[in-house]
């Protein structure tokens, strides 16, 4: 398939389909050497067997993988491994009617390469989910099918590029895409596609995505259905709720999910975070009792103030000490005039007990979203389909093994590459 779409040419010893196939060999084998010793790698692997007799180690010298390169690269990385990855999924009988899409960042240590090196992506700083902003970074977006996990679409972006804009790129080139596929395909996404930015491409879409929380009415929408308490059943530990209203000009399936696992991860994390806030409240309160004010109302007021910052916990019990202070210096009698009165209150707290009933529930339930109609798509089927996307974020973190990086910007730069891809690995 590579050789129909590259062409081969009648004065190379090997195909471009053998020199991709040997590129990629080499990179999952040795990712850290250079594209030269290729032929070293292979010399003594039996080539007859992976492509054809009479294919030698020799034959995958760095003239004839970089003229491939450069073919690759006139031809387009992406549009080829897509080419190949739907070829597959054809040819297997793949489900290719829910694609998830996800992206991923890579922080890269050491120096960049040469500025004379024409390069498909800036290497830069921004983002960094590693928690590594002193180094640069690229981003790897892809998409793949929900059966199978197959990659379909690949594309390289700089260091500082944002989700929103990569989206609306991305949303763009499928919209026309999907509308003329045989079959009814949708796309699933994570949180941070659903954004007003974005409402124009997701109007075109048939798209499935979870409501972030930060959205008032994803907690409207999970109060609601706690308070109906009306769950019908997925399975033994799965339930949902379902709403259909117009949000942000398009009209929305809803669909509130909670499981028991998800309950028991959301109990422990909801403790867990007591127990943080308690241990920060203990130090609030032990400078608070340090304290001395000069009236009896002052101190309240500030044990006040401070209760308002408190989200899990309230005041149990509090009092109020006198301190005098006598007018003249020595020991007092009953008759020595007093100079001053300062007030300390030292005070107890005790967990909200209401506020974690509250918190335990809605944290365990989850708002996945479509604009899929139900006829076509029932709702555990928009649920299970979501539930896909975890498998891919975690795809998109094994991705960042640098062999699986390097083998995916190989095809995406000519041969002058060589240095900086050396320098990355």
């Amino acid at each position: 398939m590579i050789d129909a779409r590259l062409g081969a040419d009648a004065q190379e010893d090997i195909t471009p389909g053998e020199a991709v196939a040997g590129m990629i060999l080499n990179g999952l084998g040795c990712a850290n050497r250079p594209l030269s010793l290729t032929p070293q790698f292979f010399a003594k692997t039996p080539l007859d067997l992976l492509c054809r007799e009479g294919v030698r180690a020799e034959m995958f010298n760095r003239f004839t993988l970089g003229r491939t390169l450069d073919k690759v690269h006139t031809y387009g990385g992406d549009l080829l491994c897509s080419d190949m990855a739907l070829a597959v999924c054809a040819h297997e009988g793949l489900d290719l009617r829910v694609n998830h899409r996800d992206t991923t960042r890579f922080a890269l240590t050491g120096a960049s390469g040469p500025d004379s090196d024409e390069q498909a992506v800036t290497m830069t700083h921004g983002d960094s989910k590693d928690h590594r902003p002193d180094v640069t970074q690229a981003v790897l977006e892809r998409m793949v099918s929900h059966d199978g996990g197959v990659p379909c679409v690949s594309q390289s972006w700089d260091g500082h590029a944002a989700d929103t804009p990569m989206f609306q790129e991305r949303a763009e080139a499928l919209i026309t895409t999907l509308q003329r596929s045989s079959t009814p395909r949708s796309l699933v996404a994570d949180a941070k596609r659903y954004h007003a930015a974005n409402a124009a491409s997701l109007s075109q879409l048939s798209c499935i995505t979870r409501m972030p929380h930060t959205l008032t009415r994803v907690a409207q929408a999970i109060t609601q259905a706690l308070t109906w308490d009306r769950w019908p059943s997925l399975d033994a530990t799965t339930h949902s709720h379902r709403l259909e209203f117009c949000h942000d000009g398009l009209a929305q399936r809803w669909l509130v999910v909670s499981s028991a696992a998800a309950l028991e991860r959301a109990e422990a994390s909801v403790s867990k975070a007591q127990q943080r806030a308690c241990a920060a409240i203990d130090k609030q309160l032990f400078h608070l009792q340090a304290q001395r004010v000069e009236t009896p109302e002052a101190a309240p007021a500030a044990g006040a103030a401070l209760a308002k910052r408190w989200t899990s916990h309230q005041v149990e019990a509090s009092s109020l000490i006198e301190h005098t202070h006598d007018a003249h210096h020595g020991r007092p009698t009953p008759t020595t005039p007093i100079h001053s009165i300062d007030w300390q209150m030292p005070a107890q707290v005790r967990p909200d007990q209401a506020k974690l009933a509250y918190d335990k529930p809605h944290n365990a339930c989850v708002v996945v979203g479509t604009t899929i109609e139900a006829a076509p798509l029932s709702d555990p089927e928009v649920i299970q389909a979501y539930t896909g996307q975890a498998q891919v974020e975690g795809g998109c973190r094994f991705l960042k093994d640098p062999r699986f990086f390097v083998s995916s910007l190989l095809v995406k730069q000519p041969c002058r590459m060589q240095g900086l891809l050396m320098v990355m690995t």
